[in-house]
């Protein structure tokens, strides 16, 4: 009866595995980053109004990713880079609207930050993705890409897809 459970847990275990790995989408090898870097931010001030209604139009339709960023800030630019790449984008455009909010030398819509709840000087980019409900679903990793010059693309695009409700 062991060996039959085992032998259960083992065939399950790569079922499982084989479909999640089929679900995720690899970044073509002649798909890298071009120089040079975009600059997505436009010191442009956003409105608490003009945050939560972006949030809010797309609930049902795609899921909200709001990016804090500069282009000053390297990782800014490599994350920008890495949602350009082609096999990205066309995922990104799928599944999510994004809005960039430039925090210039951390002088503007600093305030954002606060209201979303995130921790103001950590580190940029800061993205915070939201569900179709307009809920958070990112929060404690928010800041994790302020490192994004240390980390491949295709970890990058992993945790968009993570946290995408495909």
């Amino acid at each position: 009866m062991k060996k039959l459970l085992l032998f259960f847990v083992f065939i399950t275990t790569i079922y499982f595995q084989s479909n999640i790995s089929e679900a995720r989408i690899i970044i073509p090898s002649d798909e890298v980053l071009s120089q040079p870097l975009p600059y997505p931010y436009e010191g442009k001030k956003v409105t608490t109004e003009e945050l939560f209604n972006f949030i809010d139009k797309n609930r049902n339709l795609r899921q909200s990713i709001i990016i804090f960023g500069a282009n000053w800030c390297p990782d800014c630019r490599i994350l920008e880079g890495t949602l350009m790449l082609p096999t990205v984008k066309e995922f990104i455009k799928k599944y999510y609207s994004i809005l960039h909010i430039d925090v210039g030398k951390y002088d503007i819509n600093m305030s954002l930050i606060e209201i979303l709840g995130l921790e103001g000087q950590k580190g940029i980019p800061k993205v915070l993705i939201f569900d179709k409900k307009g809920m958070p679903v990112n929060r404690t990793t928010s800041d994790r890409w302020y490192t994004a010059r240390e980390s491949k693309t295709q970890e990058i695009f992993d945790y968009f897809q993570k946290y995408s409700l495909r």
